[in-house]
């Protein structure tokens, strides 16, 4: 317990800490390193590095570029860097004026051989016109072997040369579809900057509010007196260029060109394999947000081939779209793409996520503690009969699902005990009871509990993550799709039918061509009508015919409403078993030689799964729908699960492993569920995929469905090149 105390009290003070951090920004002058920078600010080189990730040290720092300065960290706090740069140490200034210093002590310096003046002033960090106004005698006579010198020893400076200029920076109003990437591309700033800058930003998701204010560093030009330095570039004259031309596609005047380039009055014109120089091209400024491109941000280590390889895009184009990548590939830029990119590649709230291969990045040293919460209903079961166990998991389906899953887990967990992870498990029987769900979460202390699983009550799973957020326990709803209320530390593993539906929309618009579709509907589902029409404002409806006993379709005019030119495609939505029945043997027995039939629907339910429906017809029709899980061969999963159960795992088995195998694997990579959510994107295991997307304060959904369709007797995936089919 006390170690858990003095953990909480760290991160109570990393918390202040963050608070009271306070940061100026500077924009370099010509001549000036990032040893002198941190000298005019009393910090370290660290430090600018740590808050600054889009330069390294050594670099040559461009005229203009904002620099964020953290000005609580003084250089005692940090590990210092050696200036590579070779340049003089500044003397420590106010308001960029030298200051008259008055030593309060010397100390003696014995000349060695080979020393220099400019190293002894870089050994004491005073510089060479300070050393000779305190040794007259290096006016008149170069330094020599043997001398001694007094080397000036100056006070601490009283005032605070920190002070922050409110001028250095500007409110930024957060507009529609702006993202983090988006606003610290436009600033010429990385992320952590932007954070840095603005501690109020949630650290664990990139949530920015329409309206939202934020504090940024004037652009360049703003802060330094509007100075704006001109970057000059080569250009090679090609055949049948002419000054008209090229001074339009630069943006300047002929005689501007010429000024600049006295060469071509000399020799008579513009001439073919001239190389001017000429100002760099000035991109228009335009509007950056999500409606317009995608993002990414710049990785430790990445190089410009691995960088193009990645996203998919020539160095060129991506150098026209991101200029400052003329000055170098630094980790922490944010670079922008076209949208148009957005298909190929894993996007999340318009920002590029890594591919990262959870088993190849896992931490041996992490070690998850999950607590498993499902109904076993242990105190109904007359264990020493094994006919009346059987019979109590056949009458109760909290009990079969709770047990389908667990088996799942458990082999999620011998696997991860397999790749050397250690995994701390506490499973509590909820006995399907609300007061008993309340004394467990009364007596358990959740504060080392990475994440808990369950339960499968809807209302006792709302109260559960109530509690579990006070401790910022993360909750994962094995089957549950959504909840009534906001519940922001919910991760819903299972997809909603809003969610399933869409995706199953977005499929058959990518596939059509000319087809003609009809929508057959029951009065349940009109809504869904209405949203199909919306998509597909050609789409013809069918009314079913339905009283309290009877439900079915008139044949003659669902007959009539088929095209012999077009193949049809029919959207059946309904969850009676018998208007299944129905409509599938209609549409079979109108399939010929001049008639194409394809039958979907955007909700496979029960009334789908009846045995009165044929399989034979569903398979005739190529009936095509949108699930949360795929059929699963004999793969490791199953051959595993048969080696320690002696049987075949149900599809609540399959759905426990995968879950519990990707929660476990992402809190072997980081032990905060939160955050690993916004870097890892779509994982896909035996028979289930999930690729979780925060809704602010709503919670985690998962997106990821799959396409199947009868084919040949048998179901199938269907493999497309839309996002998360």
């Amino acid at each position: 317990m006390m170690k858990v105390l003095n953990c909480l009290v760290v991160l109570l003070l990393f918390a202040f800490q963050v608070q009271a951090q306070q940061f100026k920004t500077h924009a370099v002058k010509e001549g000036e390193t990032l040893y002198s920078i941190s000298k005019l600010y009393r910090v370290t080189p660290f430090n600018i590095l740590k808050y600054n990730k889009e330069i390294k040290q050594g670099d040559v720092l461009k005229p203009n570029t904002i620099l964020v300065i953290p000005l609580q960290a003084s250089v005692s706090d940090t590990k210092p860097l050696p200036d590579t740069s070779g340049n003089t140490p500044a003397v420590s200034t106010i308001n960029d004026q030298e200051v008259q210093r008055e030593p309060e002590r010397y100390r003696t310096h014995r000349v060695r051989r080979k020393e220099t003046l400019y190293g002894i002033s870089r050994r004491y960090e005073v510089s060479e016109d300070e050393l000779k106004r305190y040794n007259k005698e290096l006016y008149s006579m170069p330094l020599k072997k043997g001398m001694r010198l007094q080397i000036p020893v100056y006070p601490e400076i009283e005032e605070d040369p920190n002070q922050i200029n409110p001028e250095d920076f500007e409110a930024y109003i957060v507009s529609p579809k702006e993202t983090r990437w988006s606003i610290a591309h436009k600033y010429r700033i990385t992320v952590d900057s932007l954070v840095a800058l603005n501690p109020s930003l949630d650290k664990n998701n990139n949530y920015l509010a329409v309206g939202q204010e934020l504090q940024l560093p004037k652009l360049p030009g703003s802060t330094v007196e509007g100075q704006e330095v001109q970057l000059y570039v080569s250009y090679t004259v090609p055949p049948k260029k002419t000054m008209y031309s090229l001074s339009g596609e630069y943006g300047i005047t002929s005689e501007e060109i010429i000024k600049l380039n006295p060469m071509i009055l000399e020799q008579g014109g513009l001439k073919e394999g001239m190389v001017l120089r000429l100002p760099e091209k000035k991109i228009e400024s335009e509007e950056v947000n999500t409606d317009n491109y995608i993002f990414y941000e710049v990785k430790p280590k990445q190089t410009e081939y691995s960088l193009t390889r990645q996203l998919g895009i020539g160095y060129s184009e991506l150098l026209a779209l991101n200029p400052d990548l003329s000055r170098g590939l630094k980790a922490g830029m944010v670079l922008k793409l076209p949208k148009e990119k957005a298909g190929t590649l894993e996007v999340r709230n318009s920002l590029i996520l890594d591919k990262i291969n959870l088993l190849d990045s896992i931490r041996r040293e992490n070690r998850p503690s999950l607590m498993v919460l499902l109904p076993f209903r242990m105190n109904r079961l007359k264990l020493d009969s094994i006919a009346s166990v059987e019979r109590s998991i056949e009458r109760s389906n909290a009990l079969k699902y709770s047990l389908g899953l667990y088996s799942g887990a458990l082999v999620a967990m011998d696997s991860l005990a397999d790749l050397g992870i250690s995994v701390k498990v506490k499973t509590i029987d909820t006995e399907l009871s609300r007061e008993k769900v309340r004394a467990i979460l009364a007596r358990e202390d959740l504060s080392g509990v990475n994440a808990i699983i369950g339960p499968l009550q809807a209302e006792v799973l709302k109260e559960t993550a109530v509690y579990a957020a006070a401790s910022g326990v993360p909750i994962v709803a094995p089957l549950s799709a959504q909840s009534d209320l906001e519940l922001p530390n919910v991760f819903f593993s299972v997809p909603s039918d809003s969610i399933l539906r869409q995706k199953m929309l977005d499929y058959m618009e990518s596939i059509r061509t000319d087809q003609n579709i009809i929508v057959i509907n029951d009065s349940k589902n009109d809504s869904t009508r209405v949203r199909i029409q919306e998509k597909f404002p050609s789409a013809k409806a069918l009314k079913v015919l339905e009283d309290e006993k009877n439900i079915s379709v008139d044949i003659e005019a669902l007959t009539n409403l088929l095209s012999i030119e077009n193949e049809n495609w029919v959207l059946l939505e309904t969850d009676n078993f018998k208007l299944v029945s129905s409509v599938s043997s209609i549409l079979n027995s109108a399939i010929s030689d001049t008639t194409q039939v394809r039958m979907f629907t955007t909700n496979k339910n029960r009334g789908f799964e009846n045995d009165v429906i044929s399989v034979s017809h569903l398979s005739k029709l190529n009936f095509t729908y949108p699930s949360i899980d795929r059929e699963v061969g004999n793969d490791a999963f199953v051959r595993r699960y048969r080696r320690r159960f002696g049987g075949d795992p149900d599809k609540y088995a399959l759905r426990g492993f995968d879950l519990t195998f990707d929660l476990l694997l992402k809190l072997a990579y980081r032990p905060n569920l939160f955050g690993t959510a916004g870097l890892i994107g779509l994982t896909e295991y035996s028979g289930n995929k999930f690729d979780y997307v925060q809704e602010f304060t709503s919670g985690y959904f998962n997106r990821a469905t799959y396409i199947m369709k009868y084919e040949n007797m048998r179901v199938m995936q269907i493999t497309s090149a839309s996002n998360d089919l």
